[in-house]
């Protein structure tokens, strides 16, 4: 009788360590598994901070035609050793439109005068897409124009872009020299005065 008591809590002694082995070496399976996977999200973080903007002109935004076609900023900005001018504007802005074709017929003379290069860049929103592509089309503009396709320009430009129409200027070496707001008649003068002045510097 003795015998089969000492060999039941013999029994029971072994089951119990087994028992606490298992859960030790599950805990460390867990921990194991917990470091591996901590380690492979890692990466992520670093990948997003390569997706940061470029703030430095040229910039690296994405651009888009009126015919559909998607640009790279940096691409097409030159630093060609001319002066940049990047007029900024909206198919909704009444201010702007007064701007660009006030500015349209004088852009043959200014070329002639002064070296420089000239972009319009449209702000709206995607769903205006379609009206800049009719205004585009519509004013057969003597400069190259596009649509910010993610509107980044407002978190790369001093101001964030808030009102149109502005008007940037980076000189040969890519650097801010001049921005202006708004538009009042006579203003695209002065502005012409400030790109000669630029470009003879």
């Amino acid at each position: 009788m003795t015998k089969q008591i000492l060999l039941l809590i013999f029994i029971l002694l072994s089951a119990a360590c087994k028992t606490s082995v298992e859960e030790t070496n599950q805990e460390k399976s867990n921990t194991t598994s917990s470091k591996t996977n901590h380690q492979t999200t890692a990466p992520a973080t670093q990948q997003l901070s390569s997706n940061e903007l470029n703030t430095s002109f040229p910039f690296d935004i994405k651009l888009k035609d009126a015919d559909g076609k998607i640009h790279n900023s940096a691409d097409i900005f030159k630093l060609n050793g001319k002066p940049t001018v990047l007029m900024f504007w909206l198919t909704t802005c009444g201010p702007c439109h007064q701007k660009l074709n006030a500015i349209t017929p004088l852009y043959t003379e200014w070329a002639k005068e002064a070296d420089f290069n000239i972009y319009a860049i449209s702000g709206d929103f995607p769903k205006n897409y379609g009206k800049f592509v009719e205004h585009t089309k519509a004013k057969n503009w003597p400069w190259e124009t596009y649509n910010d396709v993610t509107r980044s320009f407002r978190d790369v430009l001093p101001g964030k872009l808030n009102g149109y129409p502005q008007t940037f200027i980076f000189d040969e070496a890519g650097k801010l020299v001049y921005q202006d707001k708004k538009y009042r008649r006579g203003d695209e003068v002065r502005l012409f005065d400030t790109i000669k002045e630029i470009c003879n510097s």
